[in-house]
């Protein structure tokens, strides 16, 4: 695992900057978490696509079935993938964890427009490329999820694999459960919906998550220090483009105090 802690210590600037970046600071009010959420819903559903390549790549997903080869990061990967697109919402109805977040959209009566508009168009036949070519969605959600399909495109396991551990930061669900319950939300607003999805993205991702999908990466890239290369050059411009996502949130927000 040496050179995991390799990559850990590159990538440390970077997480560092993700976990101190001010767009925390300026979540205060109801209004905020509307506009936060109307631009991070992309990446909640984003994710999805880079968990579902990783089952394609690491499971057998055709028939006639066959073993894998890789049935220790298969069983990491059928585990999440049960626990997100098929986990249960705050009344016990299953639900997958992107359809939660809508739910608290919709609960606090945040724009689910721009989703939607993205969701229709995959459904109507274009592909990502397409749609991502021709969005009005501002440059730092194309960019981020531009990066994402770039990466399930490469059908490279320890590339995948390296983006969905590296670069998804486990911390960030915390800091946003402290944001949300300090909030004191008018009359008639209830922040449930929110929170329940933020807590049971933790619960889902527990203590053993995180181990595995190092081990995970660690034997996808099988001691090639090219594999290990790669894997780093790839966390690090997903942990840039979050970033990206980040300012370009903090700017919406710092607008619409200025107007």
């Amino acid at each position: 695992m040496m050179m995991i802690e390799r990559i850990e210590r590159e990538l440390e600037p970077l997480r560092k900057n993700l976990q101190e970046h001010p767009v925390y600071q300026s979540i205060d009010s109801i209004a905020d978490i509307r506009l936060f959420m109307k631009q991070h819903v992309f990446a909640v559903w984003d994710f999805m696509s880079l968990l579902k390549q990783l089952q394609i790549e690491l499971t057998c997903t055709t028939t006639p079935w066959r073993p894998s080869g890789h049935p220790a990061a298969a069983r990491l990967i059928n585990e999440i993938v049960w626990g997100e697109e098929s986990d249960v919402n705050r009344k016990g109805e299953a639900m997958s964890h992107f359809e939660m977040y809508l739910e608290a959209m919709n609960s606090l009566e945040a724009s689910t427009t721009g989703i939607n508009t993205l969701m229709k168009q995959l459904d109507s036949g274009k592909s990502i490329q397409e749609v991502l070519k021709n969005t009005t969605l501002p440059p730092s959600i194309s960019s981020f999820l531009d990066f994402t399909f770039e990466v399930v495109e490469t059908k490279q396991p320890h590339i995948i694999a390296a983006v969905f551990t590296f670069g998804r930061e486990d911390l960030i669900p915390d800091m946003f459960i402290e944001i949300i319950k300090n909030i004191k939300a008018p009359l008639g607003e209830d922040l449930s919906d929110l929170i329940y999805y933020f807590e049971r993205h933790i619960e889902v991702d527990a203590d053993e998550h995180g181990p595995m999908a190092l081990e995970m990466v660690s034997q996808l890239c099988e001691g090639d220090s090219l594999k290990y290369e790669e894997a780093t050059l790839y966390s690090k411009r997903a942990l840039e483009l979050r970033i990206g996502l980040w300012d370009g949130i903090l700017e919406t927000l710092n607008k619409s105090i200025s107007v």
